[in-house]
């Protein structure tokens, strides 16, 4: 898809995060408080890459791991049926990662949609909006953390999968976020030894 497709994705995924924030928590529990463009978007792109904070503990989004909700979300906002990949953060850590590397702030609940950002997406030249690189030392310390976080995550979805395993129903409730917490888990561990 070409880069102004792109972008409209962005845009129309920016107002949907607007529109559901609006909505009472009863109606929509998930909260999405900040859309992030991974990465700068090139000329040519098959899947755009974007971060969404939700208003949960740090704890309650592991890394590459959906929150409760997600899928409900990603319904309700179309996100499931474009060429969007997500990356479920939370709004309480930095959304930055060793793959999320200077994310450019698209929308935020608090002030709304960052419409210059967005034009600077469309125009390439959205450098001037991108966070600030960690510093080395600052990076290897994020990655521990959130290898602690999804560590944990690992042991209680692996407990819960022992739990209930033979229970009657689908296992597919329990057996997708243990596989996400142990995916997330190794992709940690790999940046842990490349750091």
């Amino acid at each position: 898809m070409k880069r102004a497709r792109a972008v409209q994705h962005l845009e129309g995924l920016a107002t949907s995060c607007a529109d559901m924030a609006a909505k009472p928590a009863s109606i929509v529990p998930l909260r999405v408080v900040q859309l992030w463009a991974v990465e700068d978007v090139p000329d040519e792109v098959e899947w755009v890459r974007v971060a969404l904070a939700v208003d949960l503990p740090v704890d309650g989004v592991p890394w590459l791991t959906q929150p409760r909700g997600a899928e409900q979300w990603a319904n309700a906002t179309r996100l499931a049926k474009n060429p969007i990949t997500a990356l479920w953060r939370s709004s309480h850590a930095p959304v930055w990662n060793h793959e999320i590397e200077r994310p450019i702030l698209l929308w935020d609940a608090r002030d709304g949609l960052v419409e210059p950002a967005l034009s600077a997406l469309r125009e390439q030249r959205a450098e001037e909006f991108r966070s600030p690189a960690p510093t080395r030392e600052s990076l290897r310390a994020r990655v521990d953390e959130e290898l602690a976080v999804s560590l944990g995550a690992l042991r209680a979805r692996s407990r819960d999968y022992q739990e209930r395993r033979w229970a009657p129903g689908k296992v597919t409730a329990i057996a997708d976020p243990l596989w996400q917490a142990g995916n997330g888990y190794l992709d940690l561990l790999d940046a842990q030894g490349r750091l």
